[in-house]
């Protein structure tokens, strides 16, 4: 394991989702003053008549080469670890991890194409809240960044307003009157989209709520039940709601004594 001049310990790799492990362990080796050892070639060998004071700089790359090979050891799984047991550099260990999980430039864009069909195909489902679908979509969108490919944020923002159920139709009309989506971003989008759900949800809360008053006042009339009922009711619900008010009072100045 690294020891105390390491900032707390490497990501650890199992061997899956190795575009995640891979971000996170060159950050964890470039907070380190390490990442650049395992972008160059090995150490040159010494050369005769060399200075004290470039014996002791060869000295200190040999070492740092140490430690980021120790890093990468540190950092992956037994099973992971007999892939690159063998590997003499950081430089060799860290490629032959990402040949062997992420693979050579055909698999990645073949891999590419396969993400970037599915994100084509992506459509919000009529159960589905905006939240729940952004969160799909950007998952995949993700995984095509980590690759090493890019969406910019505006073919992004063009999926989602292309891939709304009907019920977005006077919403995106709104926005297009209002707006030039080709510069909006996609949390604005995001944002807006929420807000018309919440307001959505709102008023169906006060129609649900104003039928059911309705239906109050007809089983009245109709004498299936009484007032006293209802107001009954009533009561034993201010009744737990008085209950919890003072319990909180009592959990309150508790905590102040």
């Amino acid at each position: 394991m690294p020891g105390n001049n390491f900032l707390s310990n490497p990501p650890n790799f199992t061997g899956e989702n190795y575009q995640i492990w891979a971000v996170k362990m060159k950050s964890y080796l470039d907070a380190n003053d390490l990442w650049n050892v395992v972008e160059t070639d090995p150490v040159p060998e010494l050369s005769e008549d060399l200075t004290i004071a470039e014996m002791r700089a060869h000295r200190d790359a040999v070492k740092r080469r140490s430690k980021a090979m120790t890093c990468i050891h540190s950092a992956v799984s037994d099973a992971v670890f007999t892939k690159i047991m063998t590997c003499e550099t950081a430089k060799e260990a860290w490629d032959t991890l990402k040949v062997a999980f992420q693979g050579n430039d055909r698999i990645r864009q073949m891999q590419v194409l396969n993400l970037r069909r599915e994100f084509e195909l992506l459509r919000m489902k009529d159960k589905e809240n905006i939240k729940e679908y952004s969160d799909r979509l950007l998952n995949v969108v993700n995984k095509i960044t980590l690759i090493g490919e890019q969406l910019p944020d505006s073919r992004v923002v063009e999926k989602v307003l292309v891939s709304l159920p009907e019920r977005f139709e006077a919403k995106i009309s709104s926005l297009e009157d209002s707006r030039d989506l080709s510069q909006m971003t996609l949390p604005e989008l995001i944002n807006a989209l929420e807000a018309q759900e919440q307001r959505r949800a709102i008023r169906t809360e006060e129609v649900i709520e104003g039928a059911f008053q309705v239906t109050n006042e007809d089983q009245i009339r109709q004498g299936f039940v009484s007032k006293w009922d209802i107001w009954r009711e009533f009561a034993k619900i201010k009744e737990k709601e008085n209950i919890m008010l003072r319990w909180l009072m009592n959990k309150m100045m508790s905590n102040f004594s």
